[in-house]
């Protein structure tokens, strides 16, 4: 898998609580691990980075060859309870990090299947061609809450002012519910996973123009530049994937 990924401050925020890692692991597995950490400046940051390191590193040490989708997807699920436990111990163990917590998309891409687990409204998505962008992953959030339930549009979603509450988060509690995927995929298919500073911001319409007229790899630089241009009100993070 060719793979591009860009995280920025944005335009209105003091310091950047995304945190994410691209793996490339000699079994043939690509793996990306994005967080967007809330609970304070320090918090935020420290439960991001901190849920990124625990999770590279247990996929790292368990991913060999030939795995099995169940096998593969326990090990993502063992790697998330195991950044859970760590974050939730460390904001227990330190009075100015209690209430921290990230979001997190983990996608496992290997021989033509992606394996996905999300906690909270960061995103992974499948752009199909030029004309097609599906959304894999739903987001776990008040606003997401409220579309399903028929109260909102997906225009007022996008602007709702609780569209940044989340009713799930890694670190928050000591046990953790998780939501999986699993598909398969093209050559011809790109895999984009994001955290909200990219899609308030950006509409899918806008995304996909943006990815149609570039390069791959200028593509991260470019949908973040956007997302600055259209208002930049948070950190954003963004990696594609495509298979090589």
């Amino acid at each position: 898998m060719k793979v591009v990924g860009k995280t920025d401050i944005g335009r209105r925020r003091e310091s950047n609580q995304d945190s994410f890692a691209v793996l490339q692991l000699c079994c043939g597995m690509t793996v990306i691990v994005l967080c967007d950490g809330m609970g304070g400046a320090n918090g935020g940051n420290i439960a991001s980075d901190a849920a990124v390191n625990v999770i590279s590193a247990q996929i790292s040490k368990a991913a060999r060859p030939n795995m099995r989708p169940a096998s593969i997807k326990a090990m993502l699920e063992s790697a998330v309870l195991a950044a859970n436990i760590t974050v939730f111990d460390e904001a227990n163990a330190n009075p100015k990090l209690s209430g921290m917590g990230t979001t997190v998309v983990v996608a496992a891409l290997t021989d033509g299947c992606a394996y996905i687990i999300h906690v909270g409204d960061s995103r992974a998505y499948i752009i199909h061609g030029e004309h097609e962008m599906e959304q894999i992953t739903t987001d776990h959030s008040i606003v997401q809450h409220m579309l399903e339930l028929g109260q909102l549009t997906r225009e007022e979603a996008r602007t709702h002012p609780k569209r940044n509450v989340i009713t799930r988060a890694l670190g928050v509690d000591d046990n953790i519910e998780i939501d999986y995927n699993e598909l398969e995929f093209t050559a011809e298919d790109t895999f984009l996973i994001c955290s909200d500073g990219l899609t308030n911001y950006l509409t899918n319409d806008e995304i996909l123009q943006i990815c149609d007229t570039s390069d791959f790899y200028d593509c991260a630089d470019r949908l973040v530049e956007q997302a600055n241009n259209n208002g930049g009100g948070d950190n954003i993070t963004v990696v594609l994937a495509r298979a090589d």
